[in-house]
């Protein structure tokens, strides 16, 4: 007998269709399954065995033969278990569905025991079987708020084999989850807010516009300047993410399997910070079975490399395309695997190896040669792709001593972000940008108009400089935040000037 079960697998953060095909027949006792299996799916046999007769049933002692189509995929992962004890309980005649199979897509591990267990990359796959038609889903009961984010379609979560077997027999039918019981929002543990920083007003000042374009930013500074407290306080500047946001966000950690089980939705902007010893790979994705790495874990938020100039020249040097592109393509003999990777950078970095070259309390100990070897690792297709520079100075006992209550909270600082980011999304209506700095060359004369004075200070800076085209635009781009916090409708003078002025920081490298 012929069964036929659909189940789903994830490529990157999609999910691929994938038929489960088993047939029992009569012969010796074999099992051969083929369509590009990796271990974790070969090694599916023993736990399916295992799990089947724990749970009242016996393992086929025929030739069984598995098929899992596209033949041309490479199945990865541990999400074909469940599908596949169902459908050796039902070619081999001890399970017969009373449902339509055809409508239904299975995914699940299986212990030992027949346990259901959770699995990685559930929403991407819901969302791709309801690309494809697919309304009914039986998923691990430790998935089913996960699964429920696809907000739609009839979602049973099984405990264990038992339970599955009991749905699909008709005898004991699980009851369907609610599509729309959304998690509630996860709540910060520690608030933090940038009332908490004292002075800085300079540096506060480039954040905003940071946040308001979604800009990449580097602060340079001494040790306890506060480079560090400032960036743990950028996303609290940040607009609220977006619904499709937080789905793409959420999908991306669940094929990295770094969701909470409790609250599977994330909806606050994620905050990286990398050690300076991290891999390539590790920050750009990859390795033999492909996975997200730092850069598309920061999507929606923000990647914090801290004490920059220490990363590995190799590791800053792939940042560059991912900065550009915001996705990451890896690609495999096999297949092909894209990440979404629109993150801010924010960078900091101590002007010298000592940390105190510029420093009028300290002295420097660095020679020359020391501060050039320290800034080398630096390339200036890196720099090109940095917006804003910002120097963070000690600040004086006077600040320090002072009250908070002048400082101004990351709730005014954020209310003048989501002013600007609604004129950008009103201005870009129609297209795919969603803040300046994603804008493209080719639309940045529509979206970045100068007048006759303006040109002329652009012109000026151009060849003073010595700028590429694409730090040309980005200096466009900036102006045109800057006047959108302003409230301006055309870019003026001043704009241009304070752009220039971080930009002209980078002379210090």
């Amino acid at each position: 007998m012929l069964s036929n079960i659909y189940t789903c697998a994830a490529s990157g953060i999609d999910g691929k269709m994938i038929g489960v095909e088993v047939s029992c027949l009569k012969g010796q006792n074999s099992f051969f399954m083929v369509g590009l299996p990796d271990t974790a799916v070969k090694e599916a046999k023993e736990r399916v065995e295992s799990a089947v007769s724990h749970n009242g049933y016996s393992f086929p002692q025929v030739k069984i033969t598995v098929n899992l189509s596209p033949a041309d995929i490479k199945k990865e992962g541990t999400a074909f278990d469940l599908p596949l004890a169902l459908g050796i309980l039902i070619s081999s005649g001890q399970l017969f569905p009373e449902v339509d199979l055809s409508r239904y897509v299975i995914l699940g591990e299986l212990s030992l025991s027949g346990q259901v267990k959770g699995v990685k990359g559930i929403l991407p796959m819901m969302l791709g079987a309801l690309a494809a038609g697919f309304r009914d889903f039986i998923v691990p009961a430790a998935n089913l708020r996960e699964a429920c984010l696809a907000g739609c379609g009839r979602v049973y979560g099984a405990a264990n084999l038992g339970e599955a077997v009991g749905h699909i027999s008709g005898k004991a039918p699980l009851a369907p989850a609610d599509p729309n019981c959304l998690p509630p929002a996860a709540t910060e543990i520690e608030p933090i807010d940038m009332a908490d920083v004292k002075g800085q007003q300079q540096v506060k000042r480039a954040m905003e516009i940071a946040a308001a374009g979604g800009h990449n930013m580097l602060m340079i500074g001494p040790p306890g300047s506060g480079k560090t407290m400032l960036a743990r306080r950028f996303t609290t500047i940040l607009p609220e993410m977006a619904r499709s946001e937080s789905l793409q966000t959420t999908k991306i950690y669940s094929v990295a399997g770094m969701l909470d089980e409790s609250t599977p939705l994330i909806t606050q902007r994620p905050f990286r910070s990398p050690h300076h010893t991290v891999s390539p790979v590790a920050l750009v994705g990859g390795g033999s079975i492909p996975r997200p790495g730092e850069v598309s874990l920061a999507n929606g938020g923000v990647l914090f490399l801290d004490e920059f100039a220490e990363f590995p020249k190799q590791a800053l040097e792939v940042l560059r395309q991912p900065l550009e592109d915001k996705k990451v393509t890896i690609s495999r003999v096999n297949a092909t695997y894209t990440y979404p990777a629109s993150f801010m950078l924010l960078a900091g970095m101590n002007p010298c190896p000592c940390g105190y070259r510029g420093d009028p309390r300290h002295s420097c100990k660095c020679s020359s040669s020391d501060i050039q070897r320290y800034t080398k690792k630096i390339s200036g297709p890196l720099l090109d792709r940095i917006d804003i520079v910002a120097h963070v100075n000690v600040e004086k006992y006077e600040f320090l001593s002072r009250r908070n209550d002048a400082a101004e909270s990351s709730e005014k600082i954020r209310s003048r972000v989501d002013r600007a980011r609604k004129i950008q999304l009103k201005r870009m209506e129609g297209s795919t940008f969603v803040s300046n700095s994603q804008i493209s060359a080719k639309e940045i004369e529509i979206y970045c108009p100068l007048g006759r004075e303006e040109n002329r200070i652009m012109k000026a800076a151009f060849e003073a400089y010595a700028m590429s085209a694409r730090t040309y635009h980005r200096v466009l781009k900036l102006s045109r935040t800057i006047a959108d916090l302003a409230g301006e409708e055309n870019i003026n003078c001043e704009h241009i000037a304070e752009a220039l002025q971080y930009r002209g920081s980078f002379s210090t490298l």
